[in-house]
């Protein structure tokens, strides 16, 4: 295999991707290789993207980890998978000995590898990983849709996390893709959600997903939620929008013994109101990654058709177009999922 080549797009800085053709490599003992179908765009490529990252990922590296594909081969010692197998990756390599792994966290773990930041990723038509981070697909679903797993993982995660009872009253501060996902997965979950979003754009998708929703730009977000909750406020309340205002809701919209999910990830230290945690007793809750669980959970909401992919994934884009990609969600940010087609699958 040593004289066949793939493509692959690296992250070569100052927003610049370069697509390159590489050596292919078999897998060794204990890895899979994936035939890569399709790789969604994360905030968090955006953030490599804007060279932010540059101090943990260099100007050499293939991101990318909302993925799907199907197995290609494996390595020596690997069972359970087999050759065109449907799958999708966890992309969490934790470091087992340290106390966080030994007291039952590794998806936290102290010193974690995230697959796609800290190793090459997946914008690549090959991609090796350890077998223990491969979860098998149903054979029936498409392929765009299985690239949703990672990120409904997350949305999984959070509200798992969130002790969410059948019934409740939910606020999800910020309507972007990881805030769509948290009030799709939220609402299956018996939540009477509310998204809070101050793009047009995001608004008229959730509307269209048959969400209630605020502008706070517009609108009085507390007086509006208080209307709709008997002036109880919000039983849970998810902070993704990773902003100021975002976070001062949180605390302005929860209900007495409300929870807060910490979904976001903020760039700067927010300020926090803490008197509102003492005065109705609320509860701050961090949430970060996927466990296993949330993995499969979110591969069955997918499957059932609970994620509304199609009005999701809002546009398609070829691996050899990648940088344009990139230049299109930072220019026009419109898009609610964006995807790169890696591999020639139907």
């Amino acid at each position: 295999m040593s004289n066949q080549t793939m493509a692959a797009a690296f992250y070569r800085g100052d927003k610049t991707f370069a697509v390159e053709q590489i050596p292919v490599s078999s897998p060794e003992a204990g890895e899979v290789t994936i035939r890569v179908a399709y790789c969604g765009i994360c905030g968090t490529d955006m953030h490599v993207f804007h060279g932010n990252m540059d101090a943990r990922v260099g100007h050499n590296r293939i991101v990318g980890h909302e993925m799907s594909g199907v197995v290609e081969s494996v390595g020596e010692g690997v069972t359970g998978f087999e050759t065109g197998q449907k799958v999708t990756v966890r992309p969490l390599d934790p470091d087992l000995e340290c106390p966080a792994s030994q007291a039952g966290y590794p998806h936290v773990s102290h010193n974690m590898k995230f697959l796609g930041l800290d190793t090459d990723g997946a914008m690549q038509e090959l991609w090796t990983v350890p077998a223990f981070t491969v979860h098998a697909l149903p054979a029936d679903m498409k392929l765009d849709h299985a690239a949703l797993v990672e990120p409904v993982a997350v949305a999984c995660h959070d509200v798992r996390l969130s002790e969410l009872k059948e019934g409740e009253d939910v606020v999800v501060v910020g309507g972007g893709p990881i805030g769509i996902l948290v009030a799709m997965v939220a609402r299956d979950a018996g939540g009477k959600v509310i998204v809070s979003e101050v793009n047009e754009n995001r608004l008229a998708v959730a509307a269209k997903l048959g969400f209630d929703t605020v502008n706070p730009a517009k609108e009085d977000l507390v007086a509006i939620v208080n209307e709709k909750t008997g002036n109880k406020g919000a039983d849970v309340v998810f902070e993704v929008s990773g902003s100021q205002p975002g976070v001062d809701a949180t605390t302005a919209v929860a209900a007495t013994r409300g929870r807060i999910v910490m979904v976001a990830i903020h760039a700067k230290k927010p300020t926090v109101d803490m008197f509102q945690y003492f005065w109705r007793e609320l509860k701050l809750i961090g949430a970060r990654v996927y466990e296993p669980e949330d993995y499969e959970h979110a591969i069955s909401l997918v499957a059932a058709g609970v994620i509304d992919a199609e009005t999701i994934i809002t546009d398609v884009s070829p691996l050899s177009e990648i940088q344009a990609a990139f230049e299109s969600l930072d220019s026009t940010p419109t898009a609610m999922k964006s995807l790169i087609k890696v591999g020639d699958f139907a």
